[in-house]
């Protein structure tokens, strides 16, 4: 029978058992962490995605509070794992619990501070909540809005479940706030949700596109029509040099 984990000490313990020293330096590398980049002085032992997932499905009766430690943690394949666990959580969890969630991990955004960490939350916490929740849609123009790098990632993010359920109001919105963001990795952001919306429906790219494809940053853009046909995808990119 499997063992389960009832601390963050043991998941800790666990999570170093399965490290591989030749990993850790080559996940730092992937993850930008050098002086001046993106996740600079960020910490990782040198486990893998897989390893971090089996440990999160072996957490089910892990205290609250043992969860917010691993998210809180400096390394990152812990706060990884305390997330994949809150997400186990979110998606078996009622009206309180899902609304504790919630507000926790928005207190603790400061902890989702690399790509893959808002990849893997942000749809499935904030963005399932907000859906459920509409009145409180706000709060992604509050994101959108942040100085933080992550925040303004976990804004458009959470508009995946809404674009996978055919409501693409709010990704455009998130999107048209976000267009003229300077940072690459919400370039890439932008252009994956506009492109998954077009897989949708193929108009509300179309339109977005003519609003903004001769001004949009070349990555956005290049992520938006990346599944188009090549003479559509050509007369897209024939915009943008027209505009330069």
């Amino acid at each position: 029978m499997t063992p389960e984990f009832a601390t963050a000490a043991a998941l800790r313990k666990a999570l170093r058992a399965v490290a591989r020293p030749g990993d850790q330096a080559f996940l730092g590398r992937f993850f930008k962490t050098g002086p001046g980049e993106y996740a600079e002085g960020d910490r990782f032992l040198g486990v893998r995605v897989p390893e971090t997932r089996r440990l999160a499905k072996q957490s089910d009766g892990l205290p609250d509070e043992e969860v917010w430690k691993l998210v809180e943690s400096p390394f990152h394949e812990e706060r990884l794992l305390g997330l994949l666990i809150w997400v186990r959580r979110f998606a078996k969890a009622d009206e309180a619990e899902r609304r504790a969630i919630y507000r926790g991990y928005l207190a603790r955004t400061k902890f989702v501070n690399n790509w893959d960490l808002v990849d893997t939350s942000a749809p499935p916490i904030v963005g399932e909540w907000l859906r459920a929740h509409p009145s409180e849609l706000g709060k992604l123009a509050v994101l959108a809005r942040s100085r933080d790098l992550w925040e303004r990632r976990i804004a458009m993010l959470a508009t995946f479940p809404f674009i996978r359920a055919g409501e693409f109001g709010p990704a455009m919105d998130i999107a048209d706030r976000l267009i003229t963001d300077p940072h690459d990795l919400i370039h890439k952001a932008v252009g994956w949700m506009l492109r998954e919306a077009g897989d949708r429906d193929p108009a509300v790219l179309q339109n977005f596109l003519a609003r903004h494809a001769a001004s949009m940053p070349r990555t956005a853009l290049r992520y938006a029509i990346e599944k188009l046909p090549p003479d559509e995808r050509s007369a897209w990119m024939g915009r943008k040099k027209l505009a330069t």
